[in-house]
């Protein structure tokens, strides 16, 4: 690992003004991605800034009824929260699907939201990639690509998004605020990930030098009803090769409201909202799950080797709805 200077903050301002002073600093988490990924020789920041110990650690209710999560919440404290867990049941599935103790206990929520593709390609620097190096080109169309994205990819970038938390706070229609010297900005989920499209290194609209804050939650009235699955290739700590978070609020039999979102099929988590608007109206039955799968999943667009995403991710969609009317009709 390179040298590196570092420097702690403990509030908002400071930490912007130290991040504004160097332009290759970087903004320290629990480091749980942003450190391998230095030891690799991807990241290469001169100088760490340390925002643990800002007071941004705190789970409240919003005057409407939500709620808002700070940036430095670690993902345990966020999964075991009584209010996380009664009205955002799959946000607390989610993230307790993610990543080991261990890691949970020093992995915070915006940091979370902010780690980078696992892609074999782009955490090997002798290999050529588009999103680490702009241009050099994506070997993985080609290659190693079984657990690559089979919806809104692009010829530059088939790499897919890691987070397991970011899947929940798509389906719940999050907002994500962050804190710039000009003053606070606030970014939906659905917006804050850009299309990969031809530039596969510019991850998310937050602007230059910008701080997470927190993640701010509408009211639940749907989200009590949700639930989290992901499919991994051993039942331990393992990424993704499929995830559902879908809420379902039914009545007399009728899908009155649905969320849906699905991770591990796309550069950032992926908004089902052609499955949403099959199943709004519709009848809580398999049938109408199976299309709304199958309307979704139009737009797949799978490789060689990584075809069979098209069909987990059918079943686990259908599964997982299955699940929750049946719960409702209890």
């Amino acid at each position: 690992m390179r040298e590196f200077g570092y420097q702690r903050a403990y509030d908002v301002a400071g930490a912007l003004a130290l991040l504004g002073a160097d332009p290759d600093a970087r903004f320290l988490g629990g480091g749980t991605n942003l450190v391998d990924l230095m030891k690799t020789g991807v990241e290469r920041p001169a100088r760490l800034v340390d925002v643990r110990e800002l007071p941004l650690d705190g789970i409240e209710h919003t005057a409407d009824g939500g709620l808002r999560i700070g940036a430095t919440v670690t993902n345990s404290d966020l999964a075991v929260h009584p209010e996380v867990r009664r009205s955002y049941p799959a946000l607390t599935q989610a993230v307790l699907a993610g990543a080991s103790g261990q890691l949970r206990n020093m992995a915070t929520v915006g940091g979370n939201l902010l780690q980078r593709t696992r892609c074999d390609y782009f955490t090997d620097v002798t290999q050529p990639c588009n999103k680490r190096l702009p241009g050099s080109g994506c070997p993985a169309i080609q290659g190693e690509h079984h657990n690559h994205a089979v919806l809104g990819a692009s010829e530059h970038c088939v790499a897919v998004h890691p987070s397991d938390m970011g899947v929940a706070l798509t389906a719940f229609d999050a907002v994500v605020a962050y804190e710039t010297p000009d003053g606070p900005g606030e970014l939906p989920l659905a917006d804050f990930y850009l299309p990969v499209g031809e530039t596969p290194h510019l991850e998310t609209a937050l602007p230059a030098g910008a701080l997470i804050t927190g993640v701010t939650l509408p009211p639940p009235p749907v989200a009590a009803r949700s639930r989290y699955r992901k499919v991994r290739e051993r039942a331990s700590y393992a990424f993704a090769i499929g995830s559902v978070a879908a809420a379902l609020d039914v009545q007399d039999g009728v899908v009155r409201e649905a969320r849906l979102a699905l991770g591990a099929v796309a550069s950032r988590p992926w908004r089902a909202r052609a499955a949403e608007r099959v199943l709004a109206g519709a009848p809580a039955d398999g049938e109408t799950f199976a299309a709304a799968a199958d309307a979704e999943l139009a737009a797949a667009r799978p490789l060689s080797h990584n075809g069979y995403k098209v069909t987990l991710m059918r079943n686990l969609i259908v599964a997982v709805l299955t699940e929750l009317a049946e719960e409702a009709a209890r």
